[in-house]
Parts: C-alpha cells; structure tokens; sequence
C-alpha cells in the first residue's frame, strides 16, 4: 500500500475516540515497509514539487571525516543557503512554518531568520533496528491505556502510527547507543549575557543491556561545572512503562554527601539547573509518561526543520559565536524542508502541567522530534522548541546537535547540548556497563 493511500485512510478519528484501538497493523500494510515507505516508515518517495528527494538509503558512514575529538566534518559544507526567510518576508512561507516559528519572527523581527538550504535525507540507522522495525509493525502494541508497550524489544515501534500515542512512541524510543558525552546548558539573559552549567553524561540503552525487563534507559548526569554545581550527580532508570512502574530518580548531593531519591525528576519537574526555564520532560524535547495528555494525530505536513546541523556543531566556535539576546545566532543554522507528522498533546482534566497543551512535529526519516510549540493554561504560546539534528554517520545515528527553547513571555532562552569548546565530542568508545548506573557508582562520581 502506499503511503499516500495509507495517510487517506488514516483514522484520524482516532484521537477523537474514547477508546483508542491499540492493533498493530495488518501484514497487507507493513508490505510497504522497504518498498513504498522507507524501512523506518518514512515516504520513500520525495514531493510533488521535487523539493523533497526521494529517500536514498541516507548518508554513508563514511560520508565526512571525524577530527582526533571527534567531531564531524559536515559533508554539505560547501552549499549555500537557498533563500533566507526573515519577518518581512515571512508570509510569503506561511504554510510551511509551525505557529511558534512564526511567532519567533514576530517577537525579534530584526534578528531571527531562518537559512533554507537544499533537503538531504541524511538519516538512516544500523540493519538490526531496521529488522526489528519490520516485525514491530504486526507484533508491538499500546497497553496501559496506551502508556506502555506490548512485544516490544528494539526498533521503530510503530512505522506505520495510527495515532497521536503511536507516533509520540517512536520518538521516546528513537535509537541511541551506549556513549559518554560531555555538554553545557546556557541560559542567556535579555540582553546575551550567559553563564554555562557543563554536565558529563553516560548513556546505557536498554538494547545493550543483559537483561533490560522494564527499563528503557540508564543515565547518569554529573555536573562539572561552575564550582558551586559541581559534584552534583543525577541518576535516572527510565522505564518502558512508567504507570505501571514510575522512573527510578536518585540525586547526589555534593555539599551534602548524600544520595536521595529525587521523584521531582519528572514532567514538569524543574529541569536540572535550568534556572526555570525548562521542565524535566522538555530533555531530549520530549521524554517520559505521556500519560497526563491526550494525543491526537493530526496527519503529516512539510515544513522547515533544523536539520543536518554540522555548522552549528563546529569546534571551530565559540559559544560567545552562538549564544546571543532573544535566540542562538541563526547564521550557524541550518533549516530544510521536510516531511513530519503533527502530534497534538492537551491535557486531560484533572491533570496538572505547566504545559496545558504541546504542539509536536517530529521528523518522519529520524522519528526525532524537530520543533514544539508549548502553550500555557489560557491558550497562550508560551515556549518554543526547537531540535537541531544531525546524524552521526559514523554511528548510523541520528540525534540532536543542540536543543533550544524560546520563551515567548520572559524574551530569555537555555540552549542545551552544545559542545564546540569541549575538548572531545561523544564518546563512541565508551562501553557502559549495568554496574556503573548504581546507587553506589552514582557515590562514587559524585567526588569532587
């Protein structure tokens, strides 16, 4: 079947339902899998206007080179930018902008713009998450009211979404490896002026562990920098289904010596030194229970995106480069045109979040979420999110360089992810093993 007769009858009364069907699809539509859609879901084919290429497979894993640090060389270094949209000529992009983008042209008209470069479908990912993605389309299903998974091991879980929850899934379970990454937030003020909070991180995905059970991921955060920060340790067990069994949060407190659980971890929970400007649930743009919304799929729509963002990545700047008043210097991003599927998030009664309602448009090649729009309890769009992805060919990964996130209201930001000035990128070579996510490794990390 192909995508387009698939989007047709796509039940988007889904989310209208009050019992949303949690059955995979039928073998007749995962046939599409590798043939008319890519073997991640996405349209193989490119649009109508040829804007949009045909999927290729994706960049090779040899396609640039790495640095002794191990940063990327960007493979599209040498293009330029095909038009620059600005707020005079905004209207003229309308359609293919998300409410938050165009709010952000509103709220800085002098200085935000948007470079719109050539569209690469860079993203692929290794053999073995294409092969579990296969048998996902029939075999994984919604349980817990949705907030949870059924025969679920590894890969895409729905390829072929069918609903607002679906397809919020594949993004919470996109790919990722066992790495050790070093990082810095910055929360710039009004007028540019920033301090760093700088974070070293290891990742254990639950498809590199011995035996995952419920768990989705473990992370451990320590906070390096500034001095009176440092020493502080976060340690995360996320679990698959977290209704059934909440995540497991454990906070290392430096100037205490002492380890407590740390259930604030969690949905609108502060985010980690964030100086309020993000909650816990806006890391990795989204993450965790997705219980306390209800999702609706509102279909798929081609918009401009970060993407490929190599330039931004580059060691050779600085972050006084990038970070400036209102927004990241824009001259170091780069946005194309893609395929993505609207997601829409309201709270249900009863619930509470700061967040009454989330507007999520997430890539169809990567299942990464690229940009959020976020609204307040009386209908105001409050904070916009943006996720500046690359893939890491080396790795057949694809992630995000930077994630940022514009406050409408305050007219102040936190950037988060970047790495220029670290003297190593990600560390690929790392091996995490179950044993260095413990209560006692999260001690024993925490000296400073």
């Amino acid at each position: 079947m192909a995508i387009k007769e698939f989007v047709k009858t796509l039940p988007l009364a889904l989310g209208l339902l009050a019992s949303p069907l949690w059955a995979a699809v039928s073998p007749e539509q995962a046939s599409a899998l590798g043939d008319s859609l890519t073997p991640m879901g996405a349209e193989r084919a490119g649009n109508a206007s040829g804007e949009i290429p045909a999927w290729q497979g994706g960049l090779a894993k040899d396609a640039g080179r790495v640095d002794a640090g191990g940063f990327l060389s960007d493979p599209f270094a040498g293009e330029q930018p095909l038009f620059v949209i600005t707020a005079q000529n905004m209207q003229e992009y309308r359609d293919r902008l998300t409410p938050g983008q165009q709010a952000m042209f509103q709220r800085y008209p002098d200085s935000f713009r948007m470079p719109v470069y050539t569209t690469h479908r860079s993203a692929n990912v290794p053999p073995h998450w294409l092969e579990a993605t296969r048998s996902n389309a029939t075999g994984v299903t919604l349980t817990t009211g949705g907030n949870g998974l059924e025969n679920y091991h590894m890969g895409v879980p729905f390829p072929l979404p069918q609903s607002g929850l679906e397809t919020i899934w594949n993004h919470l379970t996109h790919y990722a490896v066992g790495l050790r990454r070093t990082f810095v937030q910055a929360m710039p003020q009004q007028n540019g002026a920033f301090n760093l909070v700088q974070f070293a991180d290891e990742l254990l995905p639950f498809h590199e562990m011995d035996k995952p059970g419920n768990l989705l991921f473990m992370l451990k955060q320590r906070v390096v920098a500034p001095p009176r920060l440092a020493g502080n340790v976060l340690l995360i067990h996320e679990t698959l289904n977290q209704v059934s069994e909440p995540r497991q949060v454990w906070q290392y407190n430096a100037g205490q010596r002492r380890v407590r659980r740390a259930p604030q971890v969690a949905y609108d929970g502060p985010g980690t030194a964030s100086d309020g400007l993000r909650t816990a649930d806006n890391f990795d743009m989204f993450n965790g229970a997705p219980d306390r919304y209800d999702w609706q799929l509102q279909g798929k729509k081609e918009i401009y995106i970060p993407y490929n963002s190599y330039r931004l990545d580059s060691p050779q700047l600085k972050y006084s480069d990038i970070l400036q008043a209102g927004h990241i210097n824009q001259d170091h991003t780069r946005y194309e045109l893609h395929r993505v599927w609207h997601v829409t998030a309201t709270l249900k009664d009863g619930a509470r979040h700061i967040y009454a309602a989330r507007d999520f448009y997430i890539d169809e090649d990567s299942w990464l979420i690229a940009t959020v729009d976020h609204y307040d309890g009386r209908d105001t769009l409050w904070r916009v999110g943006e996720g500046h992805a690359q893939y890491y060919y080396h790795q057949q990964l694809p992630w995000f360089t930077a994630e940022t996130l514009y406050d409408l209201l305050s007219g102040r930001y936190l950037a988060l992810g970047l790495k220029n000035e670290e003297n190593q990128a990600w560390d690929f070579g790392f091996t995490p093993t179950e044993s260095g996510f413990s209560t006692t490794a999260l001690r024993q990390a925490g000296v400073r």
